[in-house]
């Protein structure tokens, strides 16, 4: 459905019982005027959907009521036009502000209608690293300068970002400089390029940022294609050069998508390469097993490289196999970490969840790798001379962590990857896991989180799921993995931090359009619904769990008089969800008073009270790392400082 096509656009005689029934119903025909970007997608009235919406049914007549919303979106969106870029305003290092930096990298994100129509005539992939190779002689840097960065190469499809945040702790707990490109940011773009662990200032983002753009300006010809390279390519340039200035001692560089044909890949000759745990996601793009996609991630392997994978299903561990021996690259298993701890104090992990383990055995051997191929002192006793062969691949070395190490698993931090802040009744659990398996491992800490939990003194407890997810990924299979959390709210709202976009320059995403955001989170609420009642039985909150410590243990105690199936809203942003979910109970997430609207309908109103009763309040966020950003943009201030 492309951006120009007025199919996108609900039909005004469909109706339905889902918008605020405070706002005003209206015409619903917009003019859909045709940009250079899409509309911006962070202006957009309150809006309150309970059960019963049918896509597409004649079911929709307040639809039309969301072209307040629309309108609201429009005008934002022509002020947004009307500033002055940096063809009309030369900004430079020295007068523009972070924010300018920010809003001018926003213009290279890739129009929703444009994204559509590359993937139905996605070319030769291979062109795609060319491209960024001559992106990078026009900045400035030729290959051979990415050498001198002594880079760790890190791929997957769930765990390669908590691997990174691991290794790079562990390198840093030795004394070393260490630089680390990750994606996607949670609240501040600058979160992506680091030093040190810490995101850099906005001060050296402003300053890099110009440098840059001016000089691809600069180095632009005629015979170019594209002048300027995308959002993810140019932070991936910028990294570079920030890394080189800083003279870091070691750069981790996550892979945005895939492997073989990212960005990234340009980097030659890393020092070692790593592949978490794999699976399915990015399918449109990688293939639609995970052979396929294993194949794209093991693109990263150079020749007479070290690099180390976890365990993987059979398949994809022979095509990684496969992939290795073609070009020479040694491959190595990782073993358990519990084969790393026999003999020696348990490791204690700062990023909870039991699939985290996999993480760390993976960062040590990475990290271990990296200061043996360093001639650093230090790196671990072995436990075993030889190594054994398991899966046809050799075993990594089996070693005593050192304390270096230890220390630096401990005092790792990732936000929003099984996270939790604890806030007076409230205790919110954020984990970006979007695929399938990485949902199922949030599920499993959510689940254990919640039977070590200290009972309250007096009220009920009340379980909220907050959800969303993007892309290509099944949205109904990642809410039926969520089920047996038997949640009583479950709420939905898009990665859009705030009704106004003021302020909120990091987060926007010209790359899908207001309509789409809407109506999957309606769609969303629609596979609740209908997972919600092939689940439900007249004892589900009463029966046992099919496992020791499991549904029943997590029964609310006392338990909530409680419908048999969950109620479910849809909010138009994630300001006014929190503000929901929290009724002012949030000691520091404390707004000004809620839009008219927020409570007209009876769900929300009734659950409203429920939850300003309720002596303990436990919120899941999950399904997009973009909404935990958003609920961390929130929730911690101090993160956009």
């Amino acid at each position: 459905m492309g951006d120009s096509d007025p199919s996108c656009i609900p039909d005004s005689r469909q109706r339905g019982p889902w918008a605020d029934p405070g706002m005003r119903a209206g015409s619903y025909q917009l003019e859909r005027r045709q940009r250079g970007l899409s509309r911006g997608v962070h202006a957009c009235e309150a809006l309150c959907a309970p059960p019963g919406w049918r896509a597409g049914s004649p079911g929709m007549k307040d639809a039309r009521a969301l072209a307040t919303s629309w309108l609201v979106a429009e005008r934002w969106w022509e002020a947004t036009m009307e500033r002055p870029g940096p063809s009309g305003h030369p900004f430079s290092a020295k007068t523009a502000s972070f924010q300018d930096a920010v809003r001018t990298l926003n213009t290279l994100q890739t129009n929703a209608s444009y994204l559509e129509q590359v993937k139905r005539q996605r070319g030769d992939p291979q062109t795609q690293l060319e491209a960024m190779e001559l992106f990078l002689a026009r900045s400035g840097l030729q290959l051979e300068d990415l050498d001198q960065l002594n880079i760790i190469h890190v791929t997957g499809t769930k765990g390669k970002g908590s691997t990174c945040a691991f290794t790079e702790r562990i390198l840093r707990s030795y004394g070393l400089k260490t630089g680390f490109f990750s994606s996607p940011h949670l609240v501040q773009v600058r979160e992506r390029i680091r030093i040190n662990g810490q995101p850099i200032s906005p001060e050296l983002f402003t300053n890099h940022f110009w440098r840059l753009y001016h000089r691809l300006q600069e180095t632009k010809d005629g015979s170019s294609c594209v002048s300027m390279p995308a959002y993810f390519r140019f932070l991936t340039l910028m990294a570079f050069h920030i890394f080189l200035q800083e003279k870091v001692d070691l750069a981790v560089v996550e892979v945005g998508i895939g492997g073989a044909y990212d960005c990234t890949n340009i980097i030659r000759k890393p020092v070692v390469c790593g592949v978490s745990s794999l699976g399915l996601d990015h399918t449109s793009l990688l293939g639609d097993t995970v052979e396929k996609i294993a194949w794209q991630k093991g693109g990263i392997f150079k020749r007479g490289v070290p690099a180390f994978t976890v365990l993987q299903p059979d398949g994809p561990l022979a095509v990684l196999r496969d992939r290795a021996q073609q070009i020479s690259c040694p491959l190595y298993l990782c073993p358990p970490l519990e084969a790393l701890e026999e003999g020696g104090p348990p490791l204690t992990l700062g990023l909870e969840g039991e699939h985290q383990r996999s993480n760390a055995a993976l960062a040590l051997q990475l990290a271990r790798c990296w200061l043996q191929q360093k001639d650093h002192q230090g790196i671990g006793e072995l436990k075993a001379s030889q190594p054994s062969l398991q899966w046809q691949l050799p075993l990594a070395p089996v070693f005593q962590p050192t304390s270096h190490m230890q220390h630096g698993l401990r005092d790792t931090e990732w936000p929003g990857r099984t996270q939790v802040l604890r806030r007076g009744p409230l205790t919110w659990y954020l984990d970006g896991a979007h695929t399938v398996s990485s949902v199922q491992a949030c599920v499993r800490w959510f689940r254990q989180a919640l039977r070590g939990r200290d009972p309250p003194d007096g009220g009920p407890e009340v379980r909220v799921l907050l959800f969303n997810s993007t892309g290509d990924r099944d949205p109904a299979a990642l809410l039926k993995l969520l089920q047996p959390c038997q949640f009583h709210y479950a709420v939905f709202c898009p990665n859009l931090t705030e009704v106004s976009p003021t302020g909120n320059e990091d987060q926007q995403n010209f790359t899908v359009t207001l309509d789409q955001v809407l109506l999957r989170c309606l769609t969303h609420q629609q596979h609740w619904s209908r997972l919600d009642k092939e689940q439900a039985s007249p004892n589900l909150w009463n029966s046992p769990g099919p496992e020791p410590g499991g549904p029943a243990s997590l029964l609310l105690a006392p338990c909530l008089p409680h419908p048999v199936s969950t109620s479910s809203l849809v909010f138009s942003c994630i300001s006014h969800a929190l503000q929901w979910i929290s009724q002012g109970r949030d000691p520091v997430f404390q707004p000004p008073s809620p839009p008219r609207g927020l409570l007209a309908h009876p769900v929300a109103g009734s659950g409203a009270s429920v939850l300003r009763e309720a002596a303990a309040i436990h919120v899941l966020v999950t399904g997009s790392l973009h909404l935990v950003g958003g609920v961390l943009k929130l929730l911690e201030p101090s993160l956009s400082q």
